[in-house]
C-alpha cells in the first residue's frame, strides 16, 4: 500500500473528473457556488469511502455474477443515510443539490472504484482509494464552483466580491459549466504533459 501514490492519483494523475472524466453531470450542475461545491464534494466523499470500504469487506462473499447489483444496493444503503442526515442537519444543501444526491447511488466515480480496487483491495487501502479520489473530486467542484460564482455573479460564498453588473452571467448558465470544465481538461492535460517531459 502506498499512500502518498495514492493520493497522487486521487488529486492529480488519476483525478475522477479531469483525467478519468467521471461524474461530468452533478460536476457541471451543481457548480454554480461554492456551498454546493463542498455540500456535493463531501457527500460523494464519505459516500465513497464507507462503500469501498464495505465493498471490500465483501468482496469474498458477492457472487460474480450479482457484483453490480450489489455494489448498487451498498451504495445506495449509504446515499440513502448522507441524504436523510443532510436534510435533518443541512436542510439549505440537501434543498439546493436536490436530485442529485439520491443519484449518486449511479454515480460513475463511486461504481467505478468499486469494480476497479475495492473488490479487488483489503478495506484499509479502499478507504484510502475512497477519501484520496474524493478529496480529488471535491478539489474539482470547489475550483470550478468558485470560478463560476465568482465571475459569473460577483460573489463568493454568498459573499459580493465585486458588483454584480460587471460579472460574466454567462458562467453561471450551464453552458458556463461546460466552458469552466474543459479549460480545467485542458489546464490538467497541460500539467501532465508537462510533468512527462512533454512540450
Amino acid at each position: 500500500m502506498n499512500i502518498g501514490k495514492q493520493i497522487k492519483e486521487g488529486l492529480l494523475t488519476q483525478n475522477p473528473v479531469l483525467v478519468q472524466l467521471l461524474g461530468m453531470c452533478s460536476t457541471l450542475a451543481i457548480t454554480t457556488t461554492v456551498s454546493n461545491g463542498i455540500g456535493m464534494g463531501l457527500s460523494v466523499t464519505v459516500i465513497l469511502t464507507l462503500s469501498n470500504i464495505f465493498i471490500s469487506l465483501l468482496r469474498k462473499i458477492i457472487p460474480e455474477q450479482v457484483r453490480i447489483a450489489a455494489y448498487i444496493v451498498v451504495i445506495a444503503g449509504f446515499v440513502t443515510m448522507v441524504d436523510l442526515l443532510l436534510q435533518a442537519f443541512f436542510p439549505d444543501i440537501a434543498e439546493s443539490l436536490g436530485v442529485f444526491i439520491p443519484l449518486i447511488v449511479v454515480n460513475c466515480i463511486i461504481l467505478a472504484r468499486a469494480e476497479s480496487f475495492a473488490s479487488k483491495s483489503k478495506p484499509l487501502p479502499a478507504a484510502i482509494d475512497g477519501i484520496c479520489q474524493g478529496l480529488g473530486y471535491t478539489m474539482v467542484l470547489i475550483v470550478m464552483s468558485a470560478i463560476r460564482e465568482l465571475l459569473g455573479s460577483g460573489t463568493l460564498n454568498g459573499a459580493q466580491v465585486f458588483p454584480t453588473e460587471y460579472a460574466a452571467s454567462m458562467l453561471a448558465l450551464p453552458v458556463g459549466g461546460f466552458l469552466t470544465l474543459g479549460c480545467l481538461i485542458a489546464f490538467m492535460q497541460w500539467v501532465q504533459s508537462k510533468a512527462k517531459g512533454g512540450k
